[in-house]
Protein backbone atom coordinates (compact mmCIF):
# COMPACT_ATOMS: atom_id res chain seq x y z
CA UNK A 1 0.00 0.00 0.00
CA UNK A 2 3.08 2.31 1.13
CA UNK A 3 4.74 1.74 -2.55
CA UNK A 4 1.31 2.10 -4.29
CA UNK A 5 0.55 5.51 -2.60
CA UNK A 6 3.98 7.21 -2.90
CA UNK A 7 4.03 5.78 -7.01
CA UNK A 8 0.62 7.67 -7.34
CA UNK A 9 2.25 10.73 -5.93
CA UNK A 10 5.72 10.44 -7.27
CA UNK A 11 3.91 10.48 -11.00
CA UNK A 12 1.48 12.95 -10.44
CA UNK A 13 4.64 15.29 -8.93
CA UNK A 14 6.13 14.54 -12.98
CA UNK A 15 3.71 17.12 -13.50
CA UNK A 16 3.72 20.02 -10.75
CA UNK A 17 0.46 18.46 -9.54
CA UNK A 18 -0.52 17.73 -5.98
CA UNK A 19 -3.35 14.90 -5.42
CA UNK A 20 -6.43 14.90 -3.01
CA UNK A 21 -7.50 11.97 -1.30
CA UNK A 22 -9.87 10.87 -3.35
CA UNK A 23 -7.61 11.24 -6.57
CA UNK A 24 -4.72 9.34 -4.78
CA UNK A 25 -7.56 6.62 -4.21
CA UNK A 26 -8.20 6.77 -7.69
CA UNK A 27 -4.75 6.88 -9.23
CA UNK A 28 -3.36 4.41 -6.72
CA UNK A 29 -0.51 2.56 -8.64
CA UNK A 30 -1.34 -1.34 -8.61
CA UNK A 31 -2.93 -1.97 -6.03
CA UNK A 32 -7.44 -1.96 -4.92
CA UNK A 33 -7.80 -1.02 -2.03
CA UNK A 34 -10.66 1.61 -0.43
CA UNK A 35 -10.45 5.24 0.61
CA UNK A 36 -10.27 4.77 4.26
CA UNK A 37 -7.09 2.32 3.49
CA UNK A 38 -5.61 5.41 1.62
CA UNK A 39 -6.29 7.60 4.30
CA UNK A 40 -4.38 5.77 6.65
CA UNK A 41 -1.16 5.17 5.00
CA UNK A 42 -1.48 9.07 4.52
CA UNK A 43 -1.85 9.57 8.65
CA UNK A 44 0.78 11.49 10.56
CA UNK A 45 1.80 7.68 12.16
CA UNK A 46 2.32 6.28 9.11
CA UNK A 47 5.67 5.24 7.31
CA UNK A 48 5.35 7.71 4.72
CA UNK A 49 5.02 10.49 7.11
CA UNK A 50 8.42 11.65 6.52
CA UNK A 51 8.27 11.59 2.88
CA UNK A 52 4.81 13.27 1.97
CA UNK A 53 3.54 16.98 2.95
CA UNK A 54 -0.42 18.25 3.17
CA UNK A 55 -1.87 21.95 2.21
CA UNK A 56 -4.94 22.15 2.74
CA UNK A 57 -6.75 19.33 0.93
CA UNK A 58 -3.97 18.54 -1.30
CA UNK A 59 -0.91 15.91 -0.55
CA UNK A 60 2.47 15.82 -2.02
CA UNK A 61 5.71 14.94 -1.41
CA UNK A 62 8.24 16.47 0.76
CA UNK A 63 9.51 19.75 0.45
CA UNK A 64 6.92 20.24 -2.60
CA UNK A 65 4.10 21.61 -0.64
CA UNK A 66 3.93 24.67 -2.69
CA UNK A 67 2.56 23.01 -5.44
CA UNK A 68 -1.17 23.65 -3.96
CA UNK A 69 -0.94 26.94 -5.07
CA UNK A 70 0.31 26.43 -8.15
CA UNK A 71 -2.57 23.73 -8.47
CA UNK A 72 -5.36 26.41 -7.73
CA UNK A 73 -3.89 28.99 -10.15
CA UNK A 74 -3.98 26.57 -13.00
CA UNK A 75 -7.51 24.81 -12.26
CA UNK A 76 -9.06 28.78 -12.04
CA UNK A 77 -7.21 28.98 -15.41
CA UNK A 78 -8.82 25.21 -16.54
CA UNK A 79 -12.38 26.95 -15.82
CA UNK A 80 -11.83 29.44 -18.16
CA UNK A 81 -11.12 26.75 -20.62
CA UNK A 82 -13.05 24.55 -20.38
CA UNK A 83 -16.86 25.96 -21.88
CA UNK A 84 -14.33 26.66 -25.31
CA UNK A 85 -13.38 22.55 -24.84
CA UNK A 86 -16.76 21.22 -24.30
CA UNK A 87 -18.28 23.78 -27.49
CA UNK A 88 -15.29 22.79 -29.78
CA UNK A 89 -15.41 18.85 -28.60
CA UNK A 90 -19.47 19.11 -29.68
CA UNK A 91 -18.67 20.97 -33.31
CA UNK A 92 -15.81 17.81 -34.00
CA UNK A 93 -18.72 15.25 -32.31
CA UNK A 94 -21.56 16.62 -35.18
CA UNK A 95 -19.03 16.12 -37.99
CA UNK A 96 -19.84 13.14 -40.15
CA UNK A 97 -18.71 9.79 -38.92
CA UNK A 98 -17.16 11.13 -35.35
CA UNK A 99 -18.54 8.64 -32.65
CA UNK A 100 -16.85 10.33 -29.09
CA UNK A 101 -15.14 13.18 -28.70
CA UNK A 102 -12.98 13.15 -25.68
CA UNK A 103 -10.79 15.80 -23.93
CA UNK A 104 -7.79 14.84 -22.84
CA UNK A 105 -4.29 16.17 -21.75
CA UNK A 106 -3.84 19.00 -19.15
CA UNK A 107 -6.98 20.36 -19.35
CA UNK A 108 -8.62 17.03 -18.41
CA UNK A 109 -6.75 17.32 -15.13
CA UNK A 110 -7.33 20.83 -14.42
CA UNK A 111 -3.74 21.23 -14.77
CA UNK A 112 -3.27 24.29 -17.71
CA UNK A 113 -1.27 26.67 -18.16
CA UNK A 114 -2.05 29.93 -20.24
CA UNK A 115 -0.02 28.32 -23.30
CA UNK A 116 -2.07 25.07 -22.95
CA UNK A 117 -3.38 23.40 -26.42
CA UNK A 118 -6.78 22.07 -26.55
CA UNK A 119 -6.32 18.06 -26.93
CA UNK A 120 -8.44 15.55 -28.59
CA UNK A 121 -9.24 11.63 -28.46
CA UNK A 122 -11.66 10.94 -31.21
CA UNK A 123 -13.60 7.54 -32.30
CA UNK A 124 -14.96 7.11 -35.77
CA UNK A 125 -16.45 5.06 -38.21
CA UNK A 126 -14.23 2.63 -39.60
CA UNK A 127 -13.49 2.89 -43.47
CA UNK A 128 -14.26 6.84 -42.88
CA UNK A 129 -10.99 7.74 -40.39
CA UNK A 130 -9.12 9.73 -42.72
CA UNK A 131 -11.78 11.19 -44.47
CA UNK A 132 -13.06 12.31 -41.01
CA UNK A 133 -9.52 13.67 -39.74
CA UNK A 134 -9.49 15.62 -42.62
CA UNK A 135 -12.98 17.72 -41.73
CA UNK A 136 -11.47 17.89 -38.28
CA UNK A 137 -8.63 19.37 -39.47
CA UNK A 138 -10.61 22.03 -40.99
CA UNK A 139 -12.26 23.02 -37.89
CA UNK A 140 -9.03 23.41 -36.35
CA UNK A 141 -7.89 26.07 -38.74
CA UNK A 142 -11.09 27.58 -38.31
CA UNK A 143 -10.84 27.41 -34.25
CA UNK A 144 -6.81 28.94 -34.98
CA UNK A 145 -8.39 32.03 -36.69
CA UNK A 146 -10.30 32.88 -33.34
CA UNK A 147 -7.13 32.39 -31.42
CA UNK A 148 -7.79 28.68 -30.20
CA UNK A 149 -5.59 25.91 -30.84
CA UNK A 150 -7.02 22.39 -31.01
CA UNK A 151 -4.77 19.88 -31.04
CA UNK A 152 -6.65 16.11 -32.12
CA UNK A 153 -3.95 14.01 -31.94
CA UNK A 154 -5.53 10.64 -31.69
CA UNK A 155 -7.96 9.19 -33.49
CA UNK A 156 -9.67 5.10 -33.67
CA UNK A 157 -12.17 3.71 -35.67
CA UNK A 158 -14.82 1.67 -33.58
CA UNK A 159 -12.78 -1.52 -35.09
CA UNK A 160 -9.46 -0.46 -33.22
CA UNK A 161 -10.63 0.55 -30.09
CA UNK A 162 -7.97 -2.07 -28.09
CA UNK A 163 -5.21 0.10 -27.85
CA UNK A 164 -1.52 -1.34 -28.68
CA UNK A 165 0.80 0.49 -26.42
CA UNK A 166 -0.24 -1.02 -22.88
CA UNK A 167 1.76 1.11 -20.25
CA UNK A 168 0.86 3.33 -16.85
CA UNK A 169 1.01 5.88 -19.13
CA UNK A 170 -1.41 5.14 -21.28
CA UNK A 171 -3.66 4.14 -18.52
CA UNK A 172 -3.53 7.27 -17.14
CA UNK A 173 -4.59 8.97 -20.40
CA UNK A 174 -7.75 6.70 -20.97
CA UNK A 175 -8.14 6.55 -17.15
CA UNK A 176 -8.07 11.12 -17.27
CA UNK A 177 -9.86 11.29 -20.76
CA UNK A 178 -13.06 13.49 -19.91
CA UNK A 179 -15.77 12.75 -22.59
CA UNK A 180 -17.55 15.26 -24.42
CA UNK A 181 -19.93 13.19 -26.60
CA UNK A 182 -20.29 9.42 -27.46
CA UNK A 183 -20.78 8.17 -23.69
CA UNK A 184 -21.74 4.53 -24.92
CA UNK A 185 -18.47 4.28 -27.41
CA UNK A 186 -16.30 5.41 -24.41
CA UNK A 187 -17.83 3.02 -22.27
CA UNK A 188 -17.20 0.57 -25.14
CA UNK A 189 -13.15 2.01 -25.19
CA UNK A 190 -12.80 1.50 -21.36
CA UNK A 191 -14.38 -2.31 -21.77
CA UNK A 192 -11.53 -3.14 -24.31
CA UNK A 193 -9.00 -1.57 -21.98
CA UNK A 194 -9.56 -3.38 -18.82
CA UNK A 195 -5.84 -4.04 -18.85
CA UNK A 196 -5.84 -0.82 -17.62
CA UNK A 197 -7.23 -2.05 -14.21
CA UNK A 198 -3.82 -3.64 -13.86
CA UNK A 199 -2.41 -0.03 -13.32
CA UNK A 200 -4.82 1.78 -12.02
CA UNK A 201 -7.41 -0.48 -10.28
CA UNK A 202 -9.75 2.32 -8.82
CA UNK A 203 -10.10 4.28 -12.14
CA UNK A 204 -13.36 2.81 -12.70
CA UNK A 205 -15.20 5.24 -15.39
CA UNK A 206 -14.11 8.41 -16.44
CA UNK A 207 -13.30 11.53 -13.86
CA UNK A 208 -16.12 13.61 -14.63
CA UNK A 209 -18.91 12.73 -17.34
CA UNK A 210 -19.65 16.27 -19.51
CA UNK A 211 -22.02 14.14 -22.43
CA UNK A 212 -25.35 14.82 -22.33
CA UNK A 213 -26.50 12.66 -25.23
CA UNK A 214 -27.14 15.72 -27.33
CA UNK A 215 -24.69 14.94 -29.89
CA UNK A 216 -26.60 16.25 -32.68
CA UNK A 217 -26.76 12.58 -34.37
CA UNK A 218 -29.36 13.29 -36.55
CA UNK A 219 -27.15 16.09 -38.35
CA UNK A 220 -24.84 13.98 -38.48
CA UNK A 221 -26.82 10.86 -39.80
CA UNK A 222 -27.91 12.94 -42.43
CA UNK A 223 -24.64 14.34 -43.45
CA UNK A 224 -22.99 10.96 -43.52
CA UNK A 225 -25.78 9.23 -45.93
CA UNK A 226 -25.03 12.30 -48.37
CA UNK A 227 -21.08 11.40 -48.47
CA UNK A 228 -22.12 7.48 -48.83
CA UNK A 229 -21.46 7.65 -52.29
CA UNK A 230 -19.09 5.49 -55.05
CA UNK A 231 -16.74 8.51 -54.46
CA UNK A 232 -15.74 8.30 -51.11
CA UNK A 233 -14.16 4.84 -50.51
CA UNK A 234 -11.71 5.81 -52.73
CA UNK A 235 -11.37 9.63 -51.40
CA UNK A 236 -10.89 7.82 -48.33
CA UNK A 237 -7.52 5.63 -49.58
CA UNK A 238 -6.41 8.42 -51.30
CA UNK A 239 -6.31 10.63 -47.93
CA UNK A 240 -5.53 7.74 -46.25
CA UNK A 241 -2.16 6.90 -48.67
CA UNK A 242 -0.84 10.50 -48.87
CA UNK A 243 -0.63 11.04 -44.94
CA UNK A 244 0.39 7.77 -43.86
CA UNK A 245 3.52 8.54 -46.15
CA UNK A 246 3.96 12.21 -44.76
CA UNK A 247 3.47 10.99 -41.14
CA UNK A 248 5.42 7.84 -41.30
CA UNK A 249 8.49 9.86 -42.88
CA UNK A 250 8.26 11.93 -39.58
CA UNK A 251 7.89 9.65 -37.23
CA UNK A 252 11.97 8.23 -37.34
CA UNK A 253 10.72 4.93 -35.02
CA UNK A 254 8.71 6.52 -32.72
CA UNK A 255 6.61 4.14 -30.90
CA UNK A 256 4.35 6.90 -29.84
CA UNK A 257 3.31 7.38 -33.72
CA UNK A 258 1.28 4.59 -35.43
CA UNK A 259 -1.14 4.85 -38.53
CA UNK A 260 -3.04 2.63 -40.31
CA UNK A 261 -7.12 2.48 -41.64
CA UNK A 262 -7.93 2.23 -38.14
CA UNK A 263 -5.59 4.42 -35.95
CA UNK A 264 -3.80 7.91 -36.77
CA UNK A 265 -1.50 8.77 -33.45
CA UNK A 266 0.61 11.66 -34.09
CA UNK A 267 2.18 11.87 -30.38
CA UNK A 268 6.02 12.96 -32.05
CA UNK A 269 6.65 14.31 -29.05
CA UNK A 270 7.89 11.16 -27.33
CA UNK A 271 5.72 12.77 -24.71
CA UNK A 272 4.63 9.52 -22.95
CA UNK A 273 8.14 7.98 -23.13
CA UNK A 274 9.80 10.55 -21.53
CA UNK A 275 7.10 10.36 -18.41
CA UNK A 276 7.50 6.81 -18.05
CA UNK A 277 11.69 7.01 -18.09
CA UNK A 278 11.26 10.12 -15.58
CA UNK A 279 8.89 8.09 -13.47
CA UNK A 280 11.04 5.25 -13.49
CA UNK A 281 14.26 7.38 -12.36
CA UNK A 282 12.69 8.93 -9.31
CA UNK A 283 10.91 5.92 -8.21
CA UNK A 284 13.86 3.89 -8.67
CA UNK A 285 16.05 6.57 -6.62
CA UNK A 286 13.51 6.47 -3.93
CA UNK A 287 13.81 2.92 -3.46
CA UNK A 288 17.45 3.16 -3.38
CA UNK A 289 17.35 5.62 -0.20
CA UNK A 290 14.09 4.04 1.05
CA UNK A 291 14.53 0.04 0.20
CA UNK A 292 11.94 -0.66 3.31
CA UNK A 293 9.48 0.53 0.85
CA UNK A 294 9.24 -2.52 -1.25
CA UNK A 295 9.61 -5.22 1.22
CA UNK A 296 7.13 -7.53 2.05
CA UNK A 297 4.98 -5.81 -1.11
CA UNK A 298 3.00 -7.80 -3.73
CA UNK A 299 4.81 -8.99 -7.23
CA UNK A 300 3.91 -6.10 -8.94
CA UNK A 301 5.06 -3.68 -6.44
CA UNK A 302 8.74 -5.04 -7.11
CA UNK A 303 8.18 -5.04 -10.65
CA UNK A 304 7.49 -1.83 -10.46
CA UNK A 305 10.49 -0.74 -8.75
CA UNK A 306 13.03 -3.27 -10.25
CA UNK A 307 12.41 -3.40 -13.78
CA UNK A 308 10.79 -1.52 -16.81
CA UNK A 309 9.02 -4.50 -17.06
CA UNK A 310 5.70 -4.54 -15.64
CA UNK A 311 4.41 -0.59 -15.34
CA UNK A 312 6.43 0.52 -18.23
CA UNK A 313 4.75 -2.36 -20.57
CA UNK A 314 2.03 -4.67 -20.03
CA UNK A 315 3.08 -8.18 -20.84
CA UNK A 316 6.86 -7.50 -20.29
CA UNK A 317 7.78 -4.84 -23.46
CA UNK A 318 9.70 -2.60 -22.26
CA UNK A 319 9.15 1.20 -23.91
CA UNK A 320 12.63 2.65 -22.84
Amino acid sequence: MYAAVLQALIYADIFDYPLTLPEIHRYLVGIAASVQEVERALSPTSPLAPYVEKRGEFFTLAGRAHLAETRRHRWEMAQRLWPKAIAYGRYIAALPFVRMVAVTGALAMDNVDSEDDLDYFIVTAPGRLWLCRAMVILLVRWAARRGDILCPNFFLSTKALSLRQRNLFTAHEVAQMVPVAGLDVYRQLRARNAWTSHYLPNALGPPKVLADGRDKALLRSLLERMLSTSLVSPLERWEMQRKIRKFSAQGGGNPEVYFSPHHCKGHFDRHGTRTLAEFLRRWQRFVADNPWIVEGTSHIDVSFANSTTGFLEFGGRSQI
